[in-house]
């Protein structure tokens, strides 16, 4: 079957990469590399669909200057490598530069940085320290602004580093883009900013829940919906986007008598356009007297990418003083002033070659996706969640398909989307199973849930998920009894059920090979520990369908006994404030099952503890308590008592005690040498701050 051109294009691409050698190329295989880069510009710039991460394309657009360096006489005015990529299409009018708008040498670790630096000051024959400028390299949509006589004349996309598309009327609907600007203060008549068109990450995802509920195709990310929006044929339509403008350089001036010595400073020059009223990056820049400040600002930043409410892809690094930058010039392609400092990488394309069904405690069916092991962010991703069967279908997710993934906060691999204009008729649809892979039960859905779900209680990939469950971290919170030994323990026929964990045979663990008299006793001690667990940890430990931990202790508040639960109706359950009646149904069922009853009494049997201590009790808190529904933390040294003994006094006034500065915390109680919390919550500007003679105060101590 022949392959569509878009197919045969990101198999060479995918070939190139492995590859990644420039030794041996022919003309004709040099040929290729450029159709490809080609190809994947026009995704890119034109058609706002990239199917490959801007890290992949970096290193075929590398491998293409490799090539060139070694076969001169190839290079030709077409290839990529001779210009920056162009996004110009004839539905709008173009509009010429006054400067090349070029793209940027990227590097991707702090050597790329040193050896940078050590190019700046050889280039300008210096033995001191250079002073840069850094700032994030926002990923969104490069745009074009020119001033005269202080009113906006005309705004433009980068196009081909010349010319632009004329978006002006699109620009001019931005309530971020000031109409107009007092340059002639400084005695300029005409001047060109260069900027980036972003939308925020909140706004980026009601953008796509909105998109999915009519049936449309989501955005991969925040950078394409900026993009396109752009580009709207209607201005109200680009405004309905939630575009913003970043201006991060004035790339022009004209003027008889502008003052030069204030303008030779480009951190300078962005305060300068703040205070007229242009959205530029504030806190988010500094200024570096050494390339060792410039590389741990950026290494703090891609720390911290993820808590910033815009998407940014790197930071860019540039020589601050503008006659320098005039100096050192420019080649074809970039500005040798300046460098991008690339994060990792968190979308790549991969491809599905297998779907897994996984069981889970309550028996839901989680479809997981097998793909080619991917390099993301750091790590090798090899298996992604496809969640359930609705999310499949939402994304036409199919065997064989080329993939987007992203890791979402760096962390949790994820599926964007498909690419169905890649498939070749090899893929295949994905029939969901209609009974379960572990023990062949036919599978439920029930209204309003998307999971599948096996309700064999007996299912072996349950019975074994819900012993992982009951020792984990949450729930009974058994050290060095995890998930592999659970599973190692079940095979050895050591553990049919949870009440099994209690009555281990430490003598034959003993004598497996990797643990010793040691180990084993490690964990019988660990499990001793936990027969005195609260009774709320024991409930939520037994896997009741909508159970959770905050449920879980408003009702252990109301037993003395987890057995006083046989008694009780679903009246008594809704009674309760926070309990619903589906949560309430579930209990119910779980206890009045015998064989639920006799796996209690046999963990009692054990030596597990199923009543209430008093200790355990959950604080009452009065209906005026001074922090009732408001969140607390204390940071520093206190001088009155532990911090424990804070916290404690705290939730007795109806605190709720959080361990991080976050959009989430009301008060912050700050005691001596308070360090990095407190500056994050003064960034904040919604936290309220409170000494600890305050806090002693207000609590009426």
């Amino acid at each position: 079957m022949n392959l569509n051109p878009e197919k045969q294009l990101m198999d060479l691409s995918r070939d190139f990469i492995k590859s990644n050698s420039s030794a041996n190329f022919t003309k004709e295989k040099y040929e290729d590399l450029l159709d490809v880069l080609r190809f994947h510009e026009r995704k890119y710039y034109i058609e706002n669909n990239p199917l490959f991460s801007d890290r992949e394309y970096d290193k075929l657009f590398q491998l293409a200057k490799e090539v060139e360096k070694q076969h001169a006489e190839w290079i030709t005015p077409l290839s990529p490598t001779q210009r920056v990529g162009s996004d110009v299409e004839n539905t709008f009018q173009t509009v010429s530069h006054l400067t090349p708008m070029l793209s940027l040498a990227n590097s991707y670790n702090e050597n790329d940085l040193f050896e940078f630096d050590t190019q700046m000051k050889k280039l300008l024959d210096r033995k001191d320290n250079v002073t840069y400028a850094v700032e994030p390299k926002y990923d969104g949509g490069s745009i074009v602004l020119v001033y005269e006589n202080d009113i906006l004349i005309s705004a433009a996309t980068r196009g081909d580093g010349q010319v632009g598309e004329d978006i002006t009327p699109n620009i001019k609907s931005l309530k971020t883009i000031p109409l107009s600007a007092p340059f002639s203060n400084l005695g300029i008549t005409k001047v060109e900013l260069r900027g980036e068109a972003i939308i925020p990450k909140n706004i980026f995802q009601d953008i796509n829940k909105e998109r999915e509920k009519t049936g449309l195709p989501v955005f991969a990310n925040p950078r394409n919906a900026a993009t396109g929006g752009l580009r709207m044929k209607q201005p109200q339509e680009t405004a309905k986007r939630g575009i913003e403008a970043f201006i991060y350089q004035i790339s022009y001036i004209e003027g008889k008598d502008y003052n030069t010595e204030k303008l030779n400073s480009h951190y300078h020059r962005i305060q300068l356009l703040s205070e007229m009223g242009f959205k530029v990056p504030e806190n988010e820049k500094a200024l570096c007297n050494t390339i060792q400040e410039v590389v741990v600002f950026c290494e703090n930043w891609e720390a911290k990418r993820d808590e910033y409410i815009y998407e940014i892809d790197g930071m860019v690094v540039k020589i601050d003083n503008v006659e320098w930058q005039n100096q050192l010039g420019a080649t074809n392609h970039h500005p040798r002033w300046a460098m991008a400092y690339k994060f990792k990488a968190k979308q790549a394309t991969s491809k599905l070659e297998n779907v897994e069904y996984q069981v889970g405690k309550i028996g839901t069916v989680t479809p997981v996706a097998k793909i080619t092991p991917t390099q993301l962010a750091g790590v090798t991703i090899s298996s992604i969640s496809l969640h359930n069967e609705d999310f499949i279908t939402a994304k036409d997710i199919r065997l064989y398909d080329t993939i987007l993934i992203e890791r979402a906060g760096d962390v949790i691999p994820y599926i964007v989307k498909s690419f169905p204009e890649l498939r070749n008729g090899e893929e295949v649809k994905i029939e969901f199973p209609t009974s379960c892979p572990a023990c062949g039960t036919p599978l439920i859905r029930e209204e309003n849930e998307a999971a599948w779900r096996c309700l064999n209680a007996n299912c072996t990939a349950q019975v074994l998920q819900k012993m992982i469950f009951h020792v984990s971290k949450d729930a009974m919170d058994i050290e060095g009894l995890g998930k592999s030994n659970i599973i190692n323990f079940f095979e050895l026929k050591f553990l049919h059920d949870i009440s099994d964990i209690y009555n281990l045979d430490y003598s034959a663990i003993e004598k497996l090979e990797g643990f010793g008299e040691k180990s084993a006793s490690n964990i019988k001690s660990s499990i001793e520990k936990a027969k005195k667990n609260p009774l709320h940890r024991i409930l939520h430990s037994l896997s009741i369908h909508h159970l959770g931990k905050k449920a879980s202790k408003i009702i252990a508040s109301h037993i003395t006994s987890i057995y006083d639960l046989q008694d009780w109706d679903l009246e008594k359950y809704q009674e309760i404030k926070d309990i619903g009646p589906v949560l309430a149904k579930n209990i119910t069922e779980f206890f009045s099952l015998d064989e639920n009853i006799q796996l209690l009494k046999r963990m009692e049997k054990y030596g597990v503890d199923m009543s209430q201590k008093e200790a355990d009790k959950p604080i009452e808190v009065r209906e005026d308590a001074e922090f009732k529904d408001k969140t607390i933390l204390f940071t520093g040294s206190l001088e009155n008592f532990t911090r424990k003994e804070a916290q404690v006094m705290a939730e007795e006034q109806g605190a709720k005690v959080i361990s991080a500065v976050s959009g989430n915390l009301n008060i912050l109680v700050v005691g001596k040498n308070a360090g990095s919390k407190l500056a994050k919550a003064e960034k904040l500007g919604t936290v309220e701050i409170m000494t600890e003679e305050e806090f002693v105060n207000k609590i009426g101590l």
